[in-house]
């Protein structure tokens, strides 16, 4: 059964780092080094956002709000996605959430999605 299972959140003073990981598994080396894959934020009582993404072929993008303090990256040999997150501001509270697309602009329609992991940072 292919799932993607999340970990690494936390709570964290502002300008602390954290590193979020999510497994693929269940998933064929093949699939997974073929889908884009990213990372989605969701504040209460806000929409769900897309912080970053990472293309099969390694092209990236960033939401405005994250750039130069996020970095995401893959491991195809683990079936595992990162989000290096520094600077951490209390804005960046929220459940992130990874997801696995055929293409990047898949993921609101025909995204696989793992259950999330809480990101809280204080002032």
């Amino acid at each position: 059964q292919e799932q993607l299972v999340e970990s690494g959140g936390g709570s964290v003073q502002a300008g602390e780092s954290l590193r979020l990981s999510c497994v693929a598994n269940g998933y064929t080396s093949t699939k997974f080094q073929t889908f884009c894959v990213g990372w989605f934020r969701q504040a209460p009582g806000a929409e769900r956002e897309r912080v970053a993404s990472m293309d099969s072929d390694g092209t990236t993008q960033y939401a405005d709000s994250v750039k130069g303090r996020f970095t995401i990256s893959r491991d195809n040999s683990k079936n595992t996605l990162y989000l290096q997150m520094n600077s951490l501001k209390p804005d960046d509270t929220a459940m992130f959430y990874c997801a696995t697309a055929l293409r990047c602009d898949w993921f609101k329609a025909y995204g696989y999605w793992g259950q999330g992991t809480q990101v809280t940072v204080s002032s």
